[in-house]
């Protein structure tokens, strides 16, 4: 019974941390403004997501596979918004 109840949390966690993400993507396709994001932590972070996703298979892990290679997929849109929009800007100047 208690691994059931630790499989039920893993999952939980792992939905909770990757709808974490999801406001951020739609307030920032909606405004198209990503003026107060930092590139490099987004760099970082996905960094850390592919860490997490190899390590998940190295675990045979399906939580861990799965959350981390669906934050990675939200990270890298709001990561590629980032270079996007910024590069824009650049070229308007």
């Amino acid at each position: 019974m208690n691994n059931v109840i630790f499989e039920i949390i893993g999952y939980l966690a792992g939905i909770f941390t990757t709808l974490a993400f999801l406001p951020q993507i739609i307030k920032s396709i909606v405004t198209k403004n990503v003026s107060g994001l930092s590139l490099y932590m987004y760099i970082i972070y996905c960094l850390g997501l592919i860490c997490w996703f190899t390590y998940g298979i190295y675990l045979h892990s399906f939580q861990i596979i799965l959350f981390n290679s669906i934050s990675l997929v939200f990270n890298v849109i709001i990561l590629c918004m980032i270079i996007n929009l910024k590069n824009k800007k650049r070229k308007k100047r």
